[in-house]
């Protein structure tokens, strides 16, 4: 999910938990058409159920595998988050070491410029 929209405005919080939301369910409603087909195949295989148990069955399968795939997209969703802060603690701390190495190395270079410059004019004298 991108951070702005198609125009170049940014996403307020709002969009963008709607979009999620309507990204699981897409995904959700993705999975539900191959659950329906293995629950299909597993009633296929269980000749001696009648049609309201086959149906019942089916529907129970079904159920339970979309259950399994949400929390599996929560499970993934979750690690993303973790892995996101995790990252973003590491990048400010790289980005902090990186600045005070830039504030000591231009400390140095102004101190050595003025060492030069004063070592110069006393040389000129």
């Amino acid at each position: 999910m991108t951070s702005s929209s198609r125009h170049g405005a940014p996403l307020d919080r709002h969009s963008g938990t709607l979009a999620n939301e309507v990204e699981g369910y897409l995904l959700l409603q993705a999975e539900r058409e191959p659950a329906q087909r293995e629950a299909e195949a597993l009633c296929a295989r269980l000749p001696w159920l009648t049609s309201a148990q086959a149906e019942d069955l089916a529907r129970h399968y079904t159920e339970q595998r979309l259950g399994l795939t949400r929390q599996a997209l929560q499970a993934t969703a979750d690690r993303a988050k973790r892995l996101r802060g995790e990252y973003e603690t590491r990048y400010a701390t790289l980005r902090r070491t990186l600045r005070r190495r830039h504030a000591v190395c231009a400390c140095l270079l102004i101190a050595c410029s003025t060492a030069a410059s004063a070592g110069a004019c006393l040389l000129a004298r």
